[in-house]
């Protein structure tokens, strides 16, 4: 089976692998840009992405990169704590939950992909085009700076992102991805450790918010480096420039009223050397990511709010599923039909999750009920309803931890 994947980001670095893994080997990657240079920022990966690069090997290679946050705390916009939950291994996961760096993550996945596919990656390729052939086979066309070429292959696999090409060839009349109204600037800054050194930790409510979690340990001044998301309802219509570098001063200004005890918010922001600027966005569901030969994963397939923090990891999850239905079915048809049933109704169901704040809504209530702040949460946010969102958000995720620690492996018998 000669497979083509559209997209060398995280989700299609991780098919790539995955694929490989379960036997189907004559896979090539093509990607737009010149160059992969391992940019963004922080992203977290929980336990049921975690589980997935274990079994590919990659654990050790990614918890090298990163750390591995104990707690995750919920708190309002005056720094008044909202709820706690242990995440990872402390939270009865057989697997950790892993922050690192989003280029950093890319840059391993491309080195174990180069390692192990018998073709590079395909760079300076941008999808233009595909077309079904008489034999069930699949020809994408691809720009390049020395013209147009084509590629056939048994399958062509989507994984170009949220401004993906070929969901766009699939649904021409979509348009641009709808904006939520919230802009989010994203920045990584050296600051002194807060709380224990180990916690991701997310303040504010549906109109500002400010999301913080570690990169790095403490080095031997105290200081770690952190990864921050701060998010506010701005006028204007959304379509600001994508990864727009921006001054951190008018946004640590926006924030200047939230210098907490544990944490001082707007020095933080004031002290990145970079910001970038993104509009969030996401991506209505759509009624089949599958039309003949050709599928959609990752960001491409179901673009959501990071709420929740779990895009990423759930691009892993697509490439797993994908790899192990298409390893053990008959045709490929039956797999790739397989891959969409296992994944589509879910990602549905997580993305209007999100669009409702996720887990997050916990610090939706608390303003909601408590603008000014409060005396004790219990009054506010019953501890019962405070875990019930929790428990329900895991669900939908596929993340809690008796259904996960018990799920059989996507890894095919080989």
């Amino acid at each position: 089976m000669k497979i083509i994947i559209v997209g060398a980001g995280i989700g299609g670095l991780a098919a790539a692998i995955s694929l490989h893994e379960a036997g189907l080997t004559d896979v090539t990657v093509y990607e737009r840009s010149a160059a992969i240079r391992g940019l963004g920022v922080g992203i977290n990966l929980l336990p049921h992405a975690v589980r997935e690069l274990t079994e590919l090997g990659l654990a050790d290679t990614i918890a090298d990169l990163g750390v591995a946050p104990a707690t995750l705390s919920y708190f309002n916009r005056h720094g008044q704590p909202i709820w706690s939950e242990p995440r990872g291994l402390a939270a009865g996961y057989h697997w950790p939950q892993l922050s690192v760096h989003r280029g950093r993550l890319q840059l391993a996945l491309r080195d174990l992909a180069e390692a192990r596919l018998a073709e590079p990656i395909r760079l300076g390729h941008r999808l233009i085009g595909v077309a079904s052939n008489s034999d069930g086979s699949e020809t994408a066309r691809f720009s390049t700076d020395a013209g147009d070429v084509d590629a056939t292959a048994d399958l062509i696999i989507g994984a170009d992102g949220i401004h993906s090409a070929l969901r766009a060839a699939r649904y021409p009349a979509e348009g641009a991805p709808p904006w939520s109204g919230l802009t989010l600037w994203r920045g990584v800054s050296r600051i002194p450790a807060f709380l224990d050194g180990r916690t991701m930790i997310m303040a504010g409510d549906g109109e500002q918010k400010f999301v913080a979690y570690p990169l790095s340990a403490a080095d031997p001044t105290g200081r770690m480096l952190v990864n921050f998301i701060a998010e506010r309802r701005v006028g204007g219509s959304g379509d600001a420039d994508w990864n727009r570098a921006v001054d951190p001063a008018p946004i640590a200004e926006l924030f200047r009223d939230w210098s907490f005890d544990w944490l001082d918010v707007p020095a933080t922001i004031a002290a990145a050397d970079e910001i970038l600027e993104y509009p969030m966005v996401d991506r209505d569901p759509l009624p089949h990511w599958t039309f003949g030969r050709t599928t959609l994963l990752g960001d491409a397939a179901h673009a959501m709010y990071p709420n929740g923090s779990n895009g990423g990891s759930q691009a892993i999850i697509d490439a797993r599923t994908l790899a192990f239905h298409l390893a053990t079915a008959d045709t490929i048809d039956e797999g790739l039909a397989r891959y969409e049933a296992a994944r589509r109704p879910r990602m549905t169901a997580l993305l209007a999750g999100t669009r409702a704040t996720g887990p997050e809504r916990v610090m939706q209530l608390a303003h909601e009920r408590a603008p000014h702040g409060f005396g004790d949460i219990d009054d506010i946010i019953p501890l019962s309803e405070r875990e019930q969102i929790a428990a329900d958000y895991k669900t939908a995720a596929g993340f809690l931890p008796t259904i996960l620690n018990e799920r059989p492996s996507l890894t095919p018998a080989r």
